[in-house]
């Protein structure tokens, strides 16, 4: 009868199957998904054109920065 007791205790505190907790992870997910407020194409537009243009002003400016330096060293070093 113990041994009964220890089994049906142990089967509660066991986590369910991977495939049960995958497809709760999925199911939470979708949940979650529905929540979101996407962006529209024009704001989509608008911040990619922002990312872009601030990575290329950044590009410009750490090759200036770069060249510079490598003429300083050359400078120096001649």
């Amino acid at each position: 009868m113990a041994k009964n007791q220890e089994a049906s205790s142990v089967n509660k505190n066991a986590k369910p199957n991977v495939f049960r907790r995958f497809s709760e992870y999925v199911d939470a997910s979708r949940l979650e998904l529905r929540k979101v407020t996407w962006p529209t194409a024009a704001e989509t537009k608008k911040a990619s054109l922002a990312v872009l243009s601030f990575v290329a002003v950044m590009a410009v400016i750490l090759g200036l920065v770069d060249l510079g330096l490598s003429s300083l060293i050359k400078l120096v070093l001649s």
